[in-house]
């Protein structure tokens, strides 16, 4: 990162407020670009697959306008973000830089599976498919149905008791999972060098480790019903009958 990068940080640090026209963020922003490119690289690479940012359509061709979106998010948000497409994944993986807590969070979000009842069930499936045991730096992040607020919870303590997932959301099932580690930088996520060697490790490494395991949750094909095994068990006098029965 250029050693505007640092600058910003101490304006946050400070409490004040990134201007979109200042020089300073024009060249951190300008930086995220490149190394966004970076990471599809390192990440195409290490799958040996064509691993691709998504940037939304209206903002491809027009870099004017990215840098604008880019800008609005670091003064609204003071955050950066990326999203890319790995080849046959679970889901996009996310990456979020944040910088009042300088944190660097890596995830991927899944559908709970619709055809398990319960949020234990369904948290259980989503456990299970979590094959490292460098848990620490793991959490996962809870939707449910209408209004009712997203919950937050570490991997740690779910596997210790998946209960607890359901305290103040009796009657309710989960809807999504997003599962991501956080990981706070402290002093390196300032320095230039250092918070790109710490980005290009954590991102990867989350892929590596949890979500290249993990697997979509797809509803079952349909199925055949007993009744109606044969051509004649649907042809309309078959459909009459069996209305009748």
């Amino acid at each position: 990162m250029p050693a505007e990068w640092t600058k910003v940080n101490r304006l946050v640090s400070a409490g004040g407020q990134i201007r979109v026209r200042s020089p300073e963020a024009r060249e951190v922003v300008a930086a995220w670009f490149q190394e966004t490119k970076d990471l599809s690289l390192i990440l195409s690479r290490q799958t040996e697959t064509t691993v691709v940012e998504k940037i939304k359509k209206s903002l491809v061709k027009d870099v004017a306008a990215r840098e604008s979106h880019i800008l609005g998010r670091l003064r609204d948000s003071n955050v950066l973000d990326a999203v890319f497409s790995i080849p046959n994944a679970a889901s996009d993986l996310i990456v979020l830089v944040d910088l009042p807590r300088r944190t660097l969070e890596v995830g991927m979000a899944l559908k709970a599976p619709t055809d398990k009842k319960s949020t234990k069930a369904r948290l259980n499936w989503l456990l299970r498919q979590i094959s490292t045991t460098e848990t620490a730096d793991l959490h996962v992040r809870l939707m449910w149905p209408g209004r009712s607020e997203e919950t937050q919870f570490s991997i740690d303590a779910l596997l210790d008791d998946v209960e607890i997932a359901n305290e103040g959301k009796e009657g309710l099932q989960v809807l999504s999972c997003f599962l991501f580690t956080a990981k706070r930088l402290g002093a390196r996520f300032t320095q230039q060098t250092n918070f790109i060697k710490d980005l290009e490790a954590v991102v990867p490494s989350f892929y590596r480790e949890v979500g290249q395991d993990l697997s979509a949750w797809h509803p079952p094909a349909a199925r055949i019903k007993t009744d109606r095994e044969t051509a004649e068990d649907v042809s309309v006098d078959g459909l009459e009958e069996a209305s009748e029965e």
